[in-house]
């Protein structure tokens, strides 16, 4: 089955225990998590203004100046790649099945490893030669489309663009949702009040900082969630009661079948092109030091992917009533097992985790927007100091039609993950490893394939039954293979 279909099955009914609930205890858990989440937001804006002052171009405001150390860039780049959807998706995915769902886990750290070796380094290289571009769309326009005609050339651009403003909204929306449904579970706020606080928020260090904001962030928060997802399940399965196999339920790991195991597994196909990734390639300071940051950020990885699977093994085992979302198992977990004041700090992982994708995605958004939309149209050198506006003014846009579409309160994080990780894997993912190893790629079998890739998964993803239980990206991504050659044509000169 289809991995949205399985995350909206009823939930499961393990026995355990109850959070306890004494007089005064709400009050308590309401004070002390948001002071947590008070003195986390304020060191997150501290960041932000001292990133501020070190924004002077549009290549600082993008890429922080191709300056990123190895420790930075590794963290920086899991911790947007993870998301909410390792603290929420897949501790509710396992928590429902069980460890079936650990085969996601499995596609996407082989996904991840061969990313880091493909990708990373000869990225970074081609970037800086193909005349320093800053965004995946430039990219593209100058690396493959130098030999096109100018209106080939815009149409990659434009294009690429629109890919990913459009994926893009889908992912940004399931972070809103997810921060969303953290301030509704934690602070008793209404889900539409919390989704306007976790976007203003947001938004706000975004615009200010740019990416020096957005990496240095994204790696304290990396370190936050490492915390959070070693400590509660060690504590968890150190209580008595999680001592007992049964409550794990294991019979729930078979039933997967072929084509469930299948599009698990291919959820690793989508980190070739996945534009929010791919920038930190582009960013870290040499290509030198990709082998340094690829161990450090595959052991985060493996280390932060097995946590929440414990989570999630965890709530089977802890949880009595079963829970009406379970995406909030991690949630349930923290308030069960910890004092109300560490509780805050653990549950900021979550924040951090939601913030350090969408801070990302809108960051990469509003890069495309001024970089490959603005400036071309405009027909002339733009300053320096005008792109970073235009960027900034482009993350509040695509921020509030994120915001739109998350006002939805029965969204799932994994189901809108799963199609943006989609759209994105299979558009990209294969021109990106074409324009990296094969030097007679051109504009026109770029532009068939991302076509291919992206309308593939849109298309598939409304269709069930037999084949089409796949997860679309599996096929979208196999076909924008085969479209790339046949629509570059015979007659193809290699570029130099």
């Amino acid at each position: 089955m289809r991995m949205r279909a399985r995350m909206l099955a009823p939930a499961p009914g393990p026995c355990c225990n109850e959070a306890p609930t004494r007089p005064g205890d709400h009050a308590l858990v309401n004070t002390a998590t948001l002071l947590a989440f008070s003195f986390y937001l304020v060191g997150l804006f501290l960041i932000a203004v001292v990133a501020w002052h070190r924004t002077r171009d549009a290549t600082d405001y993008a890429l922080g100046g191709r300056n990123l150390g190895p420790a930075v860039t590794a963290l920086s780049a899991g911790a947007s790649d993870m998301s909410g959807w390792l603290l929420l998706g897949l501790p509710g995915a396992i928590y429902l099945s069980g460890l079936a769902e650990g085969w996601l886990v499995v596609g996407l750290l082989l996904g991840a490893l061969a990313n880091w070796r493909l990708v990373a380094a000869p990225l970074r290289t081609a970037s800086v030669e193909a005349g320093g571009a800053l965004t995946l769309p430039s990219f593209f326009a100058r690396h493959i489309g130098q030999g096109a005609d100018r209106r080939t050339a815009l149409a990659l651009r434009a294009v690429s663009t629109a890919l990913i403003l459009f994926f893009f909204t889908f992912y940004v929306s399931a972070g809103l949702v997810a921060g969303a449904r953290l301030f509704e579970s934690t602070l008793d706020l209404d889900y539409h009040t919390a989704l306007l606080i976790g976007a203003g928020i947001i938004v706000a260090y975004t615009v200010a900082g740019g990416f020096l904001a957005v990496a240095w962030t994204d790696f304290f928060q990396g370190l936050l969630m490492l915390c959070a997802l070693v400590a509660v399940p060690i504590l968890a399965f150190g209580t008595e009661v999680a001592g007992d196999p049964d409550r794990i339920r294991p019979d729930a790991v078979a039933g997967l079948g072929f084509a469930g195991w299948l599009s698990l597994m291919a959820w690793g196909l989508g980190y070739f092109g996945q534009p929010h990734i791919l920038a930190r390639f582009m960013a870290i300071e040499s290509a030198a030091a990709v082998p340094r940051a690829t161990t450090i950020g595959m052991s985060w990885m493996l280390v932060v992917s097995l946590g929440a699977i414990g989570v999630g093994l965890a709530g089977r085992a802890l949880i009595d009533t079963p829970l009406d979302d379970p995406e909030t198992v991690f949630i349930a977990l923290t308030q069960l097992l910890f004092h109300p004041l560490i509780a805050g700090v653990v549950l900021a992982a979550i924040l951090a985790a939601v913030m350090s994708t969408i801070d990302s995605q809108l960051l990469v958004a509003s890069t495309s927007l001024a970089e490959d939309l603005y400036h071309p149209l405009r027909g002339h050198a733009s300053d320096p100091r005008e792109l970073v506006r235009v960027g900034r003014v482009a993350v509040i846009v695509v921020a509030l039609v994120a915001l739109w579409l998350a006002l939805d309160p029965d969204n799932r994080v994994l189901t809108l993950v799963s199609h943006a990780w989609a759209g994105l894997g299979a558009s990209f993912g294969p021109v990106v490893l074409a324009a990296l190893y094969w030097p007679a790629l051109r504009a026109r079998g770029a532009l068939a394939g991302m076509l291919t890739g992206g309308i593939t998964v849109v298309v598939w993803s409304e269709l069930e039954g037999g084949l089409f239980d796949l997860y679309e990206l599996l096929p979208a991504f196999l076909f924008a293979c085969l479209a790339i050659p046949l629509g570059n044509g015979r007659s193809v000169p290699e570029r130099s």
